[in-house]
């Protein structure tokens, strides 16, 4: 088990790429990463990628520091904040990853677990399927809708828009505005049990939270529920659908079903590549640089996990990056895992016969993000 990390120390021997190894755009890395993976983390761990534009971070150890190292922060299109103004942003997070720890309640579980079992059952009666389209990329939406209380009639609306227009950090569309303020009014006078009104009662120094703010992070929620957990969620099944005994057995032991999920985490985030900005030199690494953490390297590291490329769910200690660590952990985790846990139970239950569709299996695809864009299965 991982203890405190302190700040990140840049090892030794650091390149900037003279005589480097091969850049992360090169052609073949976007198919198979890993094998310049492997060359990273044992030759080059902290290495200059100049056509990529980054300091490139691959081992475990210094990954997980330098999520958690307040001098590199997440980018953002704006001048960097204060740091009075970043204290007061960690402090609005902090709040709201209370609140969502203490809203995923049985209302809340019960509501993910009867959308999960409303899809699986629309999938019962085909030949053949594809649970990405079919599947994970509607089941993480619906769960965000019911975590934040809005109504179920809008899951298609909120669907499009974490398709296209949120990310896990809070980014959002304009629309998405205009559309909560609304319910945060209602919220405001009469708050309910979901975490969109936990945002709009929490109070931080004796004063509520701004409505931006509410917003930005219930944004940072449904970006959480978009390409991040659905992906998340294509790789997970896929691990699963690769190791049948693995199903079985979680289909006679449904508490194992958190441990798969963070094994799958571990093997294949869905984000490979996270980006921090450097706000101060820190070694080689030069203040307004980028620093991208490889997360998709750190997670098969042997110097921390044994057997790396292996899918174990039986794994002591996946460890816990692919949803970021330190101030900018992804407030999505919880519902996430719920997510992916209530998902894979009710498709165990509802189709008893689910296995791989005949064929070429779909590989993985994506530098940044990675996961199946498909995923053709039987469902009976």
């Amino acid at each position: 088990m991982d203890g405190p990390c302190g700040p990140y120390t840049p090892p030794r021997g650091s390149s900037a790429r003279a005589g480097g190894p091969a850049s992360l755009l090169d052609p073949g890395t976007e198919r198979d990463p890993h094998p310049l993976y492997r060359t990273l983390r044992g030759n080059f761990p902290l290495v200059h990628d100049e056509p990529f534009g980054a300091w490139l971070i691959s081992r475990y150890a210094d990954v997980r520091a330098a999520l958690a190292d307040p001098r590199l922060v997440a980018p953002s299109p704006g001048p960097v904040p204060a740091h009075g103004e970043r204290r007061t942003h960690d402090a609005y997070r902090a709040l709201a990853s209370t609140a969502l720890r203490n809203q995923v309640s049985a209302a809340l579980r019960a509501g993910v677990e009867r959308t999960a079992y409303v899809l699986a059952s629309r999938l019962a009666s085909r030949q053949e399927a594809d649970l990405v389209a079919d599947f994970c990329r509607w089941l993480p939406a619906a769960a965000a809708v019911t975590a934040l209380g809005l109504p179920y009639e809008d899951t298609l609306r909120v669907h499009a828009w974490c398709r296209t227009g949120l990310d896990h950090l809070g980014g959002h569309r304009p629309g998405l505005d205009a559309y909560l303020r609304p319910h945060l009014v209602r919220r405001r006078a009469h708050p309910g049990d979901d975490l969109l009104s936990a945002l709009c009662t929490a109070r931080l120094d004796g004063r509520p939270l701004p409505d931006g703010t509410v917003t930005e992070l219930a944004g940072t929620v449904l970006g959480a529920a978009g390409e991040t957990t659905a992906r998340a969620l294509a790789s997970f099944l896929a691990n699963l659908l690769d190791h049948p005994g693995r199903l079985d057995l979680i289909r006679a032991r449904p508490g194992l079903a958190g441990a798969a999920w963070a094994e799958s985490l571990r093997r294949d985030p869905p984000l490979q590549i996270v980006a921090r900005r450097a706000l101060e030199p820190i070694g080689p690494i030069p203040e307004g640089a980028t620093v991208a953490c490889l997360l998709g390297a750190a997670g098969r590291d042997p110097a921390r996990f044994a057997d790396p490329d292996r899918y174990d769910i039986f794994r002591a200690d996946p460890g816990d990056l692919a949803y970021g660590s330190g101030p900018w952990h992804c407030l999505g985790a919880p519902l996430a895992r719920l997510t992916a846990e209530a998902g894979l139970l009710a498709l165990l239950t509802v189709l008893p016969g689910l296995r791989r569709a005949s064929g070429p299996r779909p590989r993985p695809e994506g530098l940044i993000s990675r996961s199946p864009r498909t995923l053709p299965v039987c469902p009976r």
